[in-house]
């Protein structure tokens, strides 16, 4: 068993498992929510349009649109936003479609956040939908769109992304390990793969061509970060200021705490071991794991970690 494996096992004995629907800081279940948060408020317009008679038409114009993703660049300039709401919408007529996106998101996204840390789902999800919006797009204006498929809607795209870059990062990983010796994870994708465009051939080229530009930038993530450049670290970055600009005391808070724990020593001894110090030591650095990855830990902090498992501590 290598260092970050021992490390991250010691992390699950200790704490509750990450992914429950209460617990801070979990990107999957934020993912989650977000999708149903949009379907509920697209279901509820449409129910209030039916309600006073109006037609399916009438509501696609009037609403779908503004959330939908055009097929056109020339629309696109007018609706920029599109290119985020449409990976998170789902209509009320593709409700199954929309259930099995939100359980594959879960299986790979799992097993993302596991091996990968919790701060890269979020960054794949999006760079899978940035991607694979472009492409729709490029292709319809290449192609032509046929009268079905006038604009794109669905998180397809994204969880596309979410799968190739988890079998990317980790093909040795199995899913359903207590039957036999489980099922490895290349298996799945390509049973999602099938699944994904058995149902939308019939849409048209550009909503495939759309998904396998998801799955490109998955692997492109992938590709990047084994190069050392997280493709996720800036999202991250701006999601912080944003949260810092509106929450000034929160870093305030924050730093004011790390100096009291760690650089005030009080009426401590110099040179004397404190247990309780150390632990908090060791849990800053297995919630860095968690939310970067054992990767990104720099040499003094694996090499303290190393210590602290040869002195017993983990």
């Amino acid at each position: 068993m290598g260092e970050a494996d021992r490390y991250i096992e010691y992390r699950n004995s200790r704490r509750p498992q990450r992914f429950l629907l209460g617990q801070d800081n979990n990107a999957l279940v934020a993912v989650w929510i977000i999708n149903i948060a949009c379907f509920l408020i697209l279901l509820t317009l449409q129910v209030g349009y039916y309600f006073y008679e109006q037609t399916a038409t009438q509501f696609n114009d009037q609403v779908m649109q503004w959330f939908a993703l055009p097929p056109s660049f020339v629309k696109l300039s007018e609706r920029p936003w599109t290119l985020l709401t449409y990976m998170f919408s789902e209509s009320s007529k593709d409700l199954f479609r929309g259930i099995s996106n939100m359980l594959w998101l879960g299986a790979f996204g799992y097993v993302l956040q596991q091996i990968g840390g919790n701060s890269k789902l979020i960054a794949v999800y999006l760079y899978g939908g940035w991607i694979g919006g472009l492409i729709f797009i490029g292709a319809t204006v290449a192609w032509g769109a046929p009268p079905i498929q006038m604009s794109l809607l669905g998180a397809n795209a994204s969880v596309m992304a979410v799968a190739v870059a988890t079998t990317s990062l980790d093909p040795s990983q199995r899913f359903f390990t207590h039957i036999r010796k489980g099922i490895p994870i290349g298996v799945l994708l390509i049973i999602y793969i099938c699944i994904d465009f058995g149902t939308t051939l019939s849409t048209g080229w550009p909503t495939v061509l759309s998904h396998l530009g998801g799955g490109l930038a998955g692997w492109l993530f992938v590709v990047l970060l084994r190069k050392n450049i997280d493709g996720s670290r800036w999202l991250n970055q701006s999601y912080q200021w944003v949260i810092q600009v509106f929450s000034p005391h929160t870093d305030a808070h924050r730093k004011a705490t790390k100096d009291r724990v760690f650089y005030n020593p009080g009426d401590r001894q110099p040179y004397r071991k404190q247990p309780n110090v150390t632990q908090q030591r060791i849990d800053e650095l297995l919630d860095k794991i968690n939310e970067k990855g054992y990767s990104f830990l720099t040499d003094e902090e694996k090499a303290f970690l190393k210590k602290a498992s040869e002195d017993g501590s983990l």
